[in-house]
């Protein structure tokens, strides 16, 4: 293992009262508020398409009507402010024994801060008990939290048919799975 050293000539320096440096800025999640997660009622479809919108815009996410939204209330969980602002979701569709995480997503202002990785843990719960062996999700971004959580690269062939068949080969998503176990 190798450790960095201070050339000597800054090992020896003495700093001024004036040249403290400052303390180190405090971690971002820990300056926002909790948060709650929660199953999403059918009167949070609004607050789902407007939260999704910007990642509509960006390309990370497909455009989905309204009535989706509202339709498909019950398949999300969401993560929502003390002010009951909706600041984050995650889809969750149910299909014979494996299912399909999508939709996911957080406020700008509140990634990084862990929000992202309790969605998941949320669904991976409710997954569980529902008896969901699997669960598969198509990115096209890094997919790093997915990574991080478990999930490993998969053919669309192992997935859902009627999901892997909605996927738009145009937009270049990967394929996720995590195979779950039966404890949390």
């Amino acid at each position: 293992m190798t450790t960095a050293t201070l050339p000597p000539a800054a090992a020896h320096a003495t700093l001024s009262p004036r040249a403290t440096p400052a303390p180190a800025p405090a971690p971002r999640w820990r300056e926002l508020p909790e948060f709650t997660v929660r199953p999403a009622r059918r009167d949070d479809g609004p607050a789902l398409a407007a939260l999704s919108r910007p990642f509509v815009h960006a390309g990370a996410l497909r455009e989905r009507p309204l009535s989706l939204y509202l339709s498909r209330a019950s398949d999300f969980l969401v993560a929502q402010a003390p002010d009951g602002t909706l600041e984050g979701c995650l889809g969750l569709r149910e299909h014979p024994a494996a299912g399909v995480l999508y939709n996911f997503c957080v406020a700008a202002h509140r990634q990084g801060s862990g929000m992202g990785a309790r969605l998941l843990q949320a669904a991976f719960a409710r997954a569980r008990n529902r008896s969901l062996a699997t669960l598969f999700t198509a990115t096209t971004g890094s997919g790093r939290l997915f990574l991080l959580h478990g999930f490993l690269p998969a053919s669309p062939t192992l997935a859902p048919a009627d999901w892997a068949r909605s996927l738009d080969p145009a937009r270049g998503a990967r394929v996720l799975s995590r195979t779950l176990s039966r404890t949390l």
